[in-house]
């Protein structure tokens, strides 16, 4: 994994296919404990302009696991939420920290921050992008199957960050990837493009308005919340145009036999997910969820550089 010492992760796209698969191998062996990096004396800065739980807490284990140590630089208690500007922040940090983790809303500030800081820059959420996320979700994939090759993943609703990232770490990774979302809620035109482009000659991109014809002989149907942060007050006014594309048992069984399903949580039980599929045996939720850990410990043990 030298190719990736030192380097930012803004887009799941800034992997190449070979990097992709090789983070995936390596959080295998993490998981395993048939690997195990150190990093000591290394510092995680974790910079949370939203609310977090899962990205917060798996990057700090990840990060205590590899021997290192985190700061949590959240707003309330930084000069950050008195509007320091971001180029700022970021020439400071850089002289303290070795990699940052940044969630926030617009691509654009994480990409100053970056384009000012010369440690390594992880994307920990924007409005456009969930790289960290795909990575925990490709390898739950992996380990279900055994394999990604031949395979296809179903997402069902809004065409939010999350459906960017899975198009691209999807394309990037040769699974197949159908999204499906009500008319007037599509993925970015820009990021489809750039989908179809990596998933060339290795795997096919589908973006559909009808969700029962996305889901046939899926592998894995995927959902996420019908209002992202930020959107909040929009939730009960989406609930009616949203309603079926909610992953249930009826729509679960036009999938293959064998499908899992996948939400990125936290999950609005009886509205994007019924409570049964949750808790159902094709339910690969808290794999998951776990996973996060051990997807982001392989990417800060690449960027570190851990022996």
């Amino acid at each position: 994994m030298d190719s990736l010492k030192g380097r930012d992760l803004l887009s799941i796209a800034d992997l190449t296919r070979t990097e992709l698969l090789e983070l995936l191998e390596l959080a295998t062996q993490l998981k395993a404990g048939t690997s195990q990096p150190q990093c000591p004396n290394k510092v995680l800065g974790l910079v949370f302009s939203k609310a977090s739980t899962r990205t917060r807490v798996s990057f700090s284990v990840a990060m205590y696991q590899l021997g290192g140590q985190v700061l949590d630089l959240n707003a309330g208690v930084t000069q950050v939420g008195r509007g320091e500007p971001t180029a700022d922040t970021a020439r400071v940090l850089d002289r303290y920290l070795d990699a940052v983790a940044i969630r926030t809303f617009k691509q654009a500030e994480i990409e100053e921050f970056a384009q000012y800081a010369s440690i390594p820059v992880i994307n920990a959420l924007t409005d456009l992008e969930h790289p960290c996320q795909i990575l925990a979700d490709l390898l739950t994939l992996k380990e279900a199957f055994g394999t990604l090759d031949n395979l296809t993943m179903s997402y069902l609703g809004d065409g939010n960050n999350v459906a960017h990232s899975l198009m691209l770490g999807c394309a990037l990774a040769g699974v197949n990837i159908r999204v499906s979302t009500p008319d007037g809620y599509p993925p970015n035109p820009a990021i489809v493009k750039q989908a179809v482009e990596l998933a060339a000659g290795h795997s096919t991109v589908e973006i559909t308005t009808d969700p029962r014809a996305a889901v046939q002989g899926s592998h894995a149907l995927y959902t996420d919340v019908w209002a992202s942060m930020g959107d909040e007050a929009e939730a009960e006014s989406r609930i009616p145009t949203f309603q079926p594309y909610q992953i249930n048992q009826d729509i679960l069984d036009l999938a293959d036999n064998e499908a899992i399903v996948l939400h990125c949580l936290p999950a609005h039980r009886g509205e994007e997910i019924t409570h049964d599929v949750m808790e159902g045996p094709q339910s690969r939720l808290w794999d998951q969820a776990e996973n996060r850990l051990h997807a982001q410990k392989a990417l800060l043990a690449a960027i570190l550089n851990a022996t």
